[in-house]
């Protein structure tokens, strides 16, 4: 019989017996579905055992293992991963809430994308939900008036993420930031829970007004690509930005609107756009697309 191949016998020799695994995982079923899915892609893929042992295999607990993950892509040769870590091990002493809002952002992540069925991947890959707890830090940083950690998180994020998010800045749980690039969001923005974003949106001000200048995103919303929500405004619950829009006047609760500038094209007491992700719109909003900025 040949002999097995030396890289996967020293793979196989590291790891803990099963029984002795992730004790916490027998009570949290979130975080025995991800170890369970690091498992299986330790098997089926050797070419991740470092990522899959050092993110996951090796950890505590789902917060521990969101915290070890995110500060290794942070991490640099002038903030270390472990100086990371420990900012975020003191946020969540301090604010349980961080930890909540990592899990409801990462079952939002499997509740709305359909590309997505498991666990590991937004855990693993998806830069959207590592900037959301990129910011989850800065922004405790900030309110501990901690601002230049906090300033350099939201530079380091804009650099490993394309993502620019202001520490200042209040985002709720059950956040679903899809693709994140060119995500972009001022000072005295909010976003409420259960809100889906998608790519280059912008949350900024009209020019140089000082005081609360930034949008006001309420609950259930869905932002289409590309939109950009401008001055000091509410998105009304449950209410659905098209794609490629400019809003400048504040949108009524269960309204859709579109175009440049973005008017009402539509109205839907019933609809979840947050979970539906739907950016096809009918003719009619498509027809708002005039550019009459």
């Amino acid at each position: 019989m040949s002999p097995k191949p030396r890289h996967l016998t020293l793979i196989a020799a590291t790891r803990k017996p099963e029984n002795e695994r992730h004790p916490s995982a027998q009570s949290d079923p979130l975080w025995r579905k991800l170890c369970e899915e690091a498992e299986d892609a330790f098997e089926r893929e050797p070419n991740l055992a470092r990522i899959l042992r050092e993110t996951i295999l090796d950890r505590d607990n789902l917060e521990d293992a969101i915290v070890h993950r995110v500060a290794g892509r942070l991490g640099n040769d002038f903030v270390s991963s472990a100086q990371i870590v420990a900012a975020f091990g003191h946020a969540l002493t301090e604010d349980p809430e961080i930890a909540e809002a990592f899990r409801a952002d990462i079952a939002a992540v499997i509740d709305r994308d359909p590309a997505c069925d498991r666990f590991i991947e937004p855990f693993l890959y998806f830069k959207g939900y590592h900037a959301i707890q990129t910011h989850r830090l800065a922004h405790w940083l900030w309110r501990e008036n901690r601002t230049d950690f906090a300033l350099y998180l939201q530079s380091r994020s804009s650099d490993v993420f394309q993502t620019d998010i202001h520490p200042a800045a209040r985002i709720g749980k059950g956040v679903f930031l899809d693709h994140a690039t060119g995500f972009v969001v001022g000072a005295t923005a909010t976003i409420d829970d259960d809100v889906s974003i998608l790519q280059n949106v912008t949350l900024g001000g009209t020019g140089k007004e000082s005081g609360d200048r930034h949008p006001k995103v309420r609950r259930g919303v869905m932002i289409g690509a590309g939109a950009k929500i401008l001055g000091n405004l509410e998105i009304g619950e449950y209410s659905r930005v098209a794609a490629g829009s400019v809003v400048l006047h504040s949108v009524p609760a269960h309204t859709t609107v579109a175009g440049v500038p973005a008017k009402i094209v539509s109205v839907s007491l019933k609809s979840e756009p947050y979970r539906d992700m739907d950016q096809i719109l009918g003719q009619l909003a498509y027809d708002c697309f005039t550019y009459n900025i």
